[in-house]
């Protein structure tokens, strides 16, 4: 009996996305969905999944900055243009389309090696503690995609900080994905740190999403990743927000910025 399309995995989702004219289709994303959106992560993902398709020989990706425009539905179509191809950096932009609406518009940088002109090393955290020592967290009723992964506390016992949240998470099923697409499906999917000060329950929106990744062949032990929200200013309904993942290993991967819309 063949799995329904809610249950497939991610990267089968992404690898059978398939061509309609000028657009990919993805269909019956039902399984990543957060409330009436689609968490951003997965639908990140879907659109560099298209880019691949559309643009196979493309060098490796660096860094993006995505824009959150409206919610995104289980159905999606994916526009893939190019912005501006160099000798060394494409920079591409992908529209992602829900019920012929614009929801999601991502601009995306490819950049290849260069000789090395000197280097700074990626941050290694001083207090990991490590994944097999943290006990496992039970999903949230109600979030739907985290049904997708698993999850374990990072601090240590009573070690909390204001307007930070800090989880071990790894991916179920992480079948058909290379690592840079695990990352955009994981980068974010912890809630904002500034969760940790509302003063009254209601719901939270992200805006947009921008990061860098730190290095070209990101890899880590069993699937886990760790992943950090931390607030830098709440105020007036809106929220920044510092984003960092690291490896098993403590060493650094992703560091983004994104902007989010308390309500409540």
């Amino acid at each position: 009996m063949s799995r329904a399309p809610e249950t497939l995995a991610i990267g089968q989702i992404g690898a059978g996305l398939a061509q309609k004219g000028d657009r990919f289709v993805a269909s019956a994303v039902n399984g990543w969905l957060q409330g009436r959106t689609m968490y951003g992560g997965a639908s990140t993902f879907l659109a560099y999944c298209a880019i691949r398709k559309a643009m196979p020989d493309l060098p490796l990706l660096r860094a993006a900055q995505i824009g959150f425009v409206a919610p995104v539905g289980a159905d999606v179509e994916i526009a893939v243009s190019i912005m501006r191809q160099g000798k060394n950096i494409s920079q591409i932009q992908t529209d992602l389309f829900c019920d012929g609406t614009l929801a999601q518009r991502g601009m995306w940088i490819f950049g290849g090696a260069r000789p090395t002109n000197g280097s700074v090393s990626a941050s290694k955290l001083a207090d990991l503690i490590p994944v097999e020592e943290r006990e496992t967290i039970p999903t949230p009723d109600g979030m739907h995609f985290l049904r997708n992964l698993e999850m374990r506390y990072a601090e240590a016992e009573g070690g909390e900080r204001p307007g930070v949240v800090r989880r071990w998470i790894r991916l179920k099923d992480r079948g058909g994905l290379d690592p840079l697409g695990e990352l955009l499906l994981l980068g974010d999917a912890l809630p904002p740190g500034s969760i940790r000060e509302m003063e009254r329950k209601g719901p939270i929106s992200s805006i947009n999403w921008a990061f860098t990744l730190l290095g070209d062949s990101p890899g880590t032990r069993d699937g886990w990743w760790l992943l950090e929200t931390a607030s830098n200013h709440m105020a007036d309904g809106f929220d920044s927000e510092t984003l960092r993942m690291w490896n098993a290993d403590g060493v650094e991967v992703m560091r983004g910025l994104q902007s989010v819309a308390i309500f409540g």
